[in-house]
């Protein structure tokens, strides 16, 4: 059985797609997204792909407008977030403590690592959400979500705006430029000190299957499931979670999402599968 596939280049995925593991039941045929995050538009919109691989906080959105897939429980990016906010160092230092009524950039204000962030600012610093101005450069994956942030204007660059003065903060980048200081100034100690609190490490991407597809050739959907672990195994560079691990990370982020206005309501983790793929957990 063949299989339309998006799966980015990972420590996790490189043995299944360059051919090294392979099954007797499914063919995967990757389209090349690069990075992957630009087909998760696709997937969610036109149901794009059999598998795909994709960012939780779009999964928990697509799920609350009964987009047709099912999550499976591998995990093929996870990272602590703190490193990804900026500010410019050359107007002045700025604490993440300080950011209420500042103008603050983000990429679209629906991508996970800006949900994690905003979660950590609001509830480890107390930052309050609504006071930020959103500066926002593109539209959510889910047509359906109503995005009420401030757009920046049409070819402004998000670190270049960092850089004018046009914002005070960016989150979701990374920058080696001189003027540009992380948001947290030790971000070692801040992940430390923050995963020492949650016991969590931030899961972004998983992976997701078509509900037809489960629902018409479940053993598929578990072979798939298998190969996916099977390449990530023994890969150190690769996410490994168990599935307390697992739980305690999905369990936040739907809170973090749901705060936000993201999700209509959190979730319990046991919903964001269905039969075939909970057995899986």
């Amino acid at each position: 059985m063949r299989l339309r596939s998006l799966l980015g280049d990972h420590p996790g995925t490189s043995a299944l797609k360059n051919g090294s593991i392979k099954s007797d039941l499914v063919e995967f045929d990757f389209v090349d997204y690069s990075p992957a995050h630009k087909g998760f538009k696709p997937m969610v919109r036109e149901a794009a792909f059999d598998v795909s691989e994709m960012a939780i906080v779009t999964y928990l959105m697509a799920k609350s407008f009964n987009k047709p897939m099912v999550l499976l429980p591998n995990v093929v990016v996870a990272r602590f977030q703190h490193g990804h906010a900026l500010y410019n160092a050359k107007r002045g230092t700025l604490k993440p403590s300080e950011l209420n009524g500042k103008r603050v950039g983000i990429r679209s204000f629906t991508t996970t690592t800006g949900a994690w962030l905003r979660g950590i600012l609001a509830n480890d610093y107390g930052v309050d959400l609504n006071s930020i101005d959103w500066v926002t450069f593109e539209d959510a994956h889910v047509a359906e979500f109503r995005d009420t942030t401030k757009r920046a204007p049409p070819g402004k660059q998000i670190i270049q705006m960092l850089l004018d003065g046009e914002l005070d903060a960016v989150l979701g980048e990374k920058s080696e430029h001189a003027d540009l200081k992380p948001l947290f100034a030790d971000v070692a100690a801040e992940e430390k000190a923050w995963f020492g609190k949650h016991k969590v490490v931030p899961i972004n991407h998983m992976v997701v299957v078509s509900r037809t597809l489960c629902e018409k050739n479940p053993e598929a959907v578990r072979e798939v499931h298998r190969l996916i672990k099977q390449s990530a195994d023994g890969v150190a560079a690769a996410p490994h979670f168990t599935a307390d691990e697992m739980r305690r990370s999905l369990e936040l982020i739907i809170s973090y999402t749901a705060q936000q206005g993201l999700i209509p309501r959190a979730y319990a983790v046991d919903e964001l599968f269905d039969d075939v793929t909970r057995a899986l957990f």
